[in-house]
Order: structure tokens, then C-alpha cells, then sequence
């Protein structure tokens, strides 16, 4: 009997870091939240549209990514608030409530940091859409700048990246 309890004590004890550290599910919720942010993410104009698809090869390539770190957005906001709660020396109802209201704030302001990110990364595209030009001497030139593989086609992914970083070091 003694072998049996301490085989299922070793096998739970190693069951629970395995599931500790596996990457959260998107639930139902979050994948909607990362469809309304991919849609937001893509735009509507031609130039939003080509830098969306030089970031994500497809809409349901965007969902997917996108539901995971919402997933994990979730995830780290009870985290935290827990953590929060629980130094303020909350228990029962008011440790629950308490956890609630902080993990709801969190996830707020992870929306709008989303919201954010996602009109930096329009803008950047529209910029080197007008960087590029329209003649081919301008769209050469352009390539020559920005390109950084064997035929410059990647210059339009790689200027709006570097427009969104430029952004993110000057908001910092």
C-alpha cells in the first residue's frame, strides 16, 4: 500500500510542473478579442492591408497569435492581482472581489497598450507607403533602403518594422 501512495505522490508531483509551465488555451472570448484586434491590426486601406499581410501571412495566422497572448494577457493579470490581493492580507469574498477588479483593470490597460500598438502599426505603414512613392525610380530606391534580401522584397515589412520600433524607442 505504502509503494502505491508513494508512486501517485511521485507522479503527481511531477504531473503539476509540467502543467504549471504549458501555454495557456484560448478560450471562446479570446479568440473574438483577437479578431476585433486583427481587424483593427489590418485596416482598410491598401497600405495597411500590405503591411498586415507582411507580419502575418493570413487573418487566421493573426487570430491565432493573437489569442494566445490574450490568453497569457489574462493569465498574468490574475496572476498579478492575486499577488496584490494577497499582500493587502485579503481573504474570502474580499480576496475574490479584490482579485476580480485588479485582473479586469489589467486586462483594460493590456487592451489599450493592444489599441495602441495597433494604430502604430497602421501609421508605419502608411508612411512607408508614402515613403515608397509611385514611380519606379522612387519604388527602386525604396527597395535599395529597405530590402534587405536578394531581390529587396521584403523593403515594405522591413521599413514598417522599423517605423514601429522607432516609435516604441521614442515613447519609452
Amino acid at each position: 500500500m505504502k509503494k502505491i501512495t508513494v508512486a501517485i505522490g511521485l507522479a503527481l508531483a511531477l504531473a503539476l510542473p509540467a502543467g504549471a509551465i504549458a501555454k495557456p488555451h484560448p478560450d471562446n472570448a479570446d479568440k473574438r478579442a483577437a479578431k476585433a484586434e486583427c481587424k483593427t491590426l489590418r485596416g482598410n486601406t491598401d497600405a495597411t492591408r500590405e503591411g498586415f499581410r507582411t507580419q502575418f501571412r493570413s487573418f487566421a495566422a493573426c487570430v491565432r497569435k493573437t489569442a494566445v497572448e490574450e490568453a497569457q494577457e489574462e493569465q498574468a493579470a490574475h496572476k498579478n492581482a492575486a499577488k496584490e490581493c494577497k499582500a493587502l492580507g485579503l481573504h474570502g469574498r474580499a480576496f475574490g472581489k479584490c482579485v476580480s477588479e485588479k485582473a479586469k483593470a489589467k486586462e483594460h490597460a493590456a487592451d489599450e497598450q493592444d489599441a495602441q500598438d495597433a494604430a502604430e502599426f497602421k501609421n508605419a505603414a502608411k508612411e512607408c507607403d508614402a515613403e515608397r512613392g509611385d514611380t519606379d525610380a522612387t519604388r527602386q530606391a525604396f527597395a535599395e533602403n529597405y530590402g534587405k534580401n536578394e531581390n529587396d522584397r521584403n523593403a515594405f515589412g522591413k521599413c514598417v518594422s522599423s517605423k514601429v520600433s522607432e516609435d516604441e524607442t521614442e515613447t519609452s
